[in-house]
């Protein structure tokens, strides 16, 4: 089985604190809607106005513990998604969050401890788990992806996966 989508990735990135909840992410008032791609305005819009202003497909987001806690609503992985986003990388996940992401199609990886700056050009390895911030020279190492997810993120979320291998096994 072949990986279609990139497994490394190079950008700024955009880093934020700990417990981002979905409302944070994306707030409820603009979920209502099936443009999937006008969530794209509005994300992060309560925690920093001028994200959707500066972020360019490809960035790389940094958060810190509890990243996507609150609701289980799948809008808030799409909307980052759809707002150029490539990867979020974060200390830990809300598990609904991580499962989201995954199933539509977002990277998403674990990393511990670290003092990644905003600003700072990141160069990840999805499938190592390693992620290295080239502005401050320093190399780190992710919780690592099962396979079956690379796969999943392969064929662009779950969905798609499912459709292509019917008789999938885990």
């Amino acid at each position: 089985m072949s990986v279609t989508i990139a497994t490394k990735f190079r950008s700024k990135c955009h880093v934020y604190g700990d417990h981002i909840d979905t409302d944070r992410i994306i707030p409820g008032k603009y979920t209502k809607t099936l443009d999937l791609s006008s969530l794209a305005a509005h994300v992060l819009e309560d925690l920093d106005p001028n994200f959707k202003n500066i972020v360019k497909v490809g960035d790389i987001l940094v958060a810190g513990t509890n990243f996507g806690c609150g609701s289980s609503r799948e809008q808030a992985p799409l909307a980052l998604k759809k707002s150029g986003i490539a990867v979020v990388i974060a200390q830990d996940f809300a598990r609904i969050f991580f499962r989201n992401a995954i199933n539509i199609g977002l990277p998403v990886l674990e990393l511990g401890a670290h003092d990644i700056q905003k600003g700072s050009e990141l160069e990840i390895d999805l499938k190592e788990g390693i992620v290295k911030d080239l502005t401050a020279s320093k190399i780190y190492t992710a919780t690592k992806l099962p396979n079956i997810m690379i796969h999943i993120l392969g064929e662009g979320g779950l969905v798609n996966y499912l459709k292509k291998h019917k008789n999938y096994s885990l």
